[in-house]
């Protein structure tokens, strides 16, 4: 005749390991969530930069190299000098209009501050005061 147990015996600690297993997902999220804030945070910050920069370098008697060293000044201020690596400025004519462009490009985050190079592709714009 088998051994009788108290009810209830067989599921005794299995309480851990569902706190355990709910946590670990909980943390997974939150992390997704904290990661995908801080790429908008960064690719916001860029467009800011980018845009400053531009107008900087639309002044009237600046140069478009003025609004690439505040861009990187501002980008290096910002988030960090690895982001101020690629920034780049060229006048386009648009519809007739003089404008500065500033053109960043930077390592997108995926894993805290650390991602792929060159994926964050963000431009700034203004028009040239001097026309």
């Amino acid at each position: 005749m088998p051994a009788s147990r108290p009810p209830g015996r067989e599921e005794r600690g299995s309480a851990i390991v569902d706190v355990v297993l709910v946590s670990v997902l909980a943390l997974a999220v939150f992390l997704g969530v904290f990661q995908l804030g801080f790429a908008l945070y960064a690719r916001n910050t860029a467009i800011s930069c980018a845009s400053e920069g531009a107008r900087v370098g639309a002044r009237s008697g600046s140069l478009p190299g003025a609004g690439v060293d505040r861009t990187r000044e501002l980008l290096g201020a910002s988030l960090s000098p690895r982001y101020a690596e690629d920034v780049t400025a060229h006048v386009e004519t648009v519809d007739g209009v003089r404008v500065l462009v500033v053109r960043v490009r930077a390592p997108l985050p995926v894993f805290g501050p650390l991602g792929v190079d060159g994926a964050l592709d963000v431009t700034g714009r203004a028009f040239e005061e001097d026309q």
